[in-house]
């Protein structure tokens, strides 16, 4: 079996869906690796149960159904579902509950920040949050979400956990950590590093110092890249890739 990842989708506003429908899978992956995927993620900002979007959540839904796997969305920076008390928790068989959306046709469902998921065999680190630069220009509770940023006890859960869990397969979240942010910023725009300043991601890069992963993976930025580093200190490479406009199978071939 293997996972499927994207990145930002933002309820499909800006033709994200044609990234991530059916016959362009099959375009893209061929049948047999698309006939493997267990599960999708998207990388957050999945933008599900936005605001007077009903409409456009059941034309997704009907899209979606097509493909005949469950969603599961990492928590991005514009996702109503923080502004949702009422949505259930379930226990799905992979590790931790999440919060469900949409129960059938298809199945859609969202991770849990600092919460660690075995999906489809791998161990992952769920993270996610990032900073809104335009929330100014936005509406608390429609249009943006002060829990975009992690609460002092969601930081304090996940240092405690990694005491005792340091060794995952990957890392899901929605922006990087802040150094590797810094790289793509000056790649897009020279000089433009010290610009960034993003509280999720100096906190993505304090968790990532005390880990060890093969691969971190997020959206967020609405651009394609890659970065690979090796760490001095136990000769592990990692390898962080930022998603927008691809997508990728994980497999056990990879």
């Amino acid at each position: 079996m293997a996972i499927l990842l994207s990145g930002d989708f933002h309820s499909g506003v800006r033709s994200e869906i044609n990234i991530i429908e059916k016959e362009a899978l099959l375009s893209c992956h061929g049948k047999e690796l698309y006939d493997k995927i267990k599960y999708h993620v998207i990388l957050g900002d999945a933008g599900f149960l936005w605001p007077k979007r009903e409409k456009r959540d059941k034309d997704n839904f009907k899209i979606l159904s097509e493909r005949k796997f469950p969603i599961l969305c990492v928590m991005g920076n514009h996702d109503p579902v923080y502004g949702r008390k009422d949505l259930p928790e379930e226990d799905i068989g992979i590790g931790n509950k999440v919060i469900v959306i949409n129960r059938e046709n298809p199945f859609i469902a969202y991770l849990k920040r600092g919460k660690i998921y075995t999906i489809d065999g791998y161990k992952i680190l769920v993270l996610g949050g990032a900073l809104s630069i335009d929330k100014d220009r936005r509406i608390e509770g429609e249009s943006w979400w002060k829990e975009e940023y992690w609460s002092d006890k969601e930081k304090e859960d996940i240092f405690e956990l990694l005491k005792d869990e340091n060794e995952f397969d990957f890392v899901f979240s929605h922006t990087g950590p802040n150094n590797i942010n810094r790289e793509l910023a000056s790649s897009l725009e020279p000089d433009s590093s010290d610009k960034l300043s993003d509280e999720v991601g100096e906190l993505n890069e304090q968790i990532d110092k005390k880990i060890k992963h093969s691969g971190w993976f997020c959206g967020h930025w609405h651009c394609d890249y890659v970065d690979e580093k090796s760490l001095e200190e136990n000769r592990l490479k990692k390898k962080y890739i930022y998603m927008y406009t691809f997508t990728l199978i994980i497999n056990e071939k990879n």
